[in-house]
This record gives structure tokens, sequence and C-alpha cells, in this order.
């Protein structure tokens, strides 16, 4: 009888043990909350196939669409400003109850995700810039680029157009923004906001080097200033359509980066 509890004993150890297995693998690996921030002319629909890629591993993905475009172009002004797209994210963010969320931007939504980290820092664990301008405190996008207001036939009507959508063409496509989105500066100064883990991704096509592009690129250089992590991808400018299974990985390896110390002589 003694031998049958001590066999029966063995074995519910090795079951308990075997169903803790799974478990604790599935703990390992952390699930995180995503919101995704488009680039100019886009929308919520150019991240579909990544947040596709992001659930399916577990974690929350909202992917945000500015007003005035994608779905959201019947909103469409050129009142619209870079302002107006900071509150779009901030109230997603504050209406949904989200925190520690993984803040994602691309392109100009680099501009959006500085201003929503400056209102709202306490909301965020961890910042990506994928490809995405990196401004200073009081600079636009504009700035970062020369500080010139561009003229010609894509500036018209105070909307930034976009030519490569014609008349007819079935959704989801890119639409105009409004210029002010450009030319408005962004505040960045908020000392919560400038402590936060961010990582920096440059996607690089393969016609060009990591270094060039490294010497070159306002918005690295001030990723490098800062001690951000400093990331790269192969692919354009929007890599997520082209591969967009290695960039929703890209992103949640991102969340165990962490900011370098930077010198007191640099800063």
């Amino acid at each position: 009888m003694k031998k049958h509890l001590i066999r029966l004993a063995a074995l519910l150890l090795v079951a308990s043990f075997g169903a803790a297995l799974p478990a604790r693998a599935a703990d390992a690996v952390a699930k995180q909350t995503f919101v995704l921030v488009h680039g100019a002319t886009a929308g919520g629909w150019e991240w579909k196939r990544t947040g596709e890629f992001l659930t399916a591993d577990g974690h929350t993905v909202y992917r945000a669409t500015l007003t005035g475009l994608g779905e959201r172009m019947h909103l469409n002004s050129t009142e619209v400003d870079l302002q107006t797209h900071i509150n779009d994210v901030v109230n997603l963010i504050l209406f949904e109850d989200l925190h520690n969320v993984v803040l994602t931007g691309h392109s100009y939504g680099g501009m959006v995700v500085t201003g929503v980290i400056d209102r709202i820092p306490e909301r965020i664990r961890h910042v990506v810039y994928l490809d995405a301008a990196v401004p200073n405190d009081g600079q636009s996008i504009w700035d970062i680029f020369g500080g010139q207001n561009p003229t010609g036939p894509r500036f018209v009507d105070g909307f930034m157009q976009v030519p490569w959508v014609k008349p007819g063409d079935k959704p989801p496509h890119s639409v105009k923004q409004s210029i002010k989105c450009f030319n408005q500066p962004v505040s960045y100064k908020n000392p919560a906001a400038l402590a936060l883990p961010v990582t920096y991704v440059a996607f690089v096509p393969k016609d060009k080097s990591a270094e060039e592009r490294a010497q070159t690129d306002t918005s690295w250089q001030h990723a490098v200033a800062r001690g951000w992590t400093i990331r790269t991808f192969p692919g354009g400018h929007v890599a997520q359509q082209e591969d967009p299974r290695g960039v929703a990985t890209l992103i949640a390896e991102s969340v165990s980066d962490v900011n370098q110390p930077v010198p007191a002589a640099a800063q």
C-alpha cells in the first residue's frame, strides 16, 4: 500500500510539473499593448498586416488613423494640424484606458508620438520610432528637413497633394494632407518623456548603407545624441508593407531596449 502511495505521489508530481511547463513558457513571452501610428497621407490600413502578426503573437494592438486620413478622410481639412493628430492618439490611449503602452510612430508619425509622450508619459512603457522623424523641442518636421516650407505642384491649396492617387482609385490609398501638419512645432520637454526608453529604427534599402544614412539623417543623429537604442531593418521607407512579419517581430523585440547613458559633455 505504501509503495502505491509513493508511486501515486510521484505521478502527480510529474503531471503537475508537466502542466506547469506550457504556462511558464507562455509567461516567458510578455504580452504588450501596441499603439501603431502611421505616417503622412496614409492611415491605420497601412499597418493592418503588421498588426495581425502582433495580434497572432498574443499582443493587443491599436492601429490609430489620424484625422482626415485613411477611413477618416471625410474629416480632411486645411485646419487639421499636428496638434489635432497628437490629440487623436492621446485620446485613443485615454479613452481606451491603456497603460504601459508600446507607442510606435512611422515617418511623420514620429512627430505625433513625440507630442503624445510629452503629454502623457505616465501611460507609455516604450517608444519605437520606425524610420520616423525625431524632432527636438520646438521643431516642425520641415525644420528637420532644412527649415524651408516646400513649394511646387505637391503643395497647393493648403494641402500636400499626393500625385500617385488618381480619381477613382479604390481604398485603401493615401490622401492629401493639410500643410499645417508639417509646419507646426512640437513640444518635447516633459522630464518624464525625456526619460522614457526609446528605440530608433532606420529602414535601410539594399542600395544604401547604414553608415551613409547615419551621417546624413538628422533624426538618427538626434536619437544617438539622446542615448536611444539604434536598430536597422532591411527595406524601403514602407518596410512594414514589404515585410510585415519581420517588422512585427522587430517592434516586439525592441521593447527590451534600454537607453544608454549620455556623456555630460554631449548633453
